[in-house]
């Protein structure tokens, strides 16, 4: 698939992403850690944020899983590679979607 210097540009990007997502899971966390604002229609407005923000949670965190896939397809020396059929992964769906796991053909 890649040469091992954009395999290597590849994870760090994947980290990169990692990183960044777990410092925004973070800062969600503390966020719905908060005290509850005693006013009521303050916490009407904040039960709205928090259900809006645990949404995100959720998905940085499953973002992190496919990360952490992908990671490990790049140790297994198989990343790139379809989960379906095998064949290689474009390189501009890589560039899209790092953590791809299917290629276009096998997407739809």
């Amino acid at each position: 698939m890649n040469t091992t210097t954009d395999l290597r540009t590849r994870k760090r990007r994947l980290l990169d992403r990692r990183s960044e997502l777990i410092e925004r899971l973070t800062k969600l966390d503390d966020w719905l850690d908060d005290p509850v604002d005693p006013d009521v229609e303050e916490r009407a407005t904040e039960r709205e944020l928090d259900e809006v923000f645990e949404l995100q949670g959720r998905a940085g965190q499953e973002e992190i899983v496919a990360i952490d896939a992908a990671i490990k397809r790049i140790e297994n020396k198989v990343y790139g590679l379809c989960l379906d059929c095998g064949e290689p992964i474009s390189e501009e769906r890589l560039d899209a979607v790092p953590y791809a796991t299917l290629c276009r053909e096998c997407m739809t």
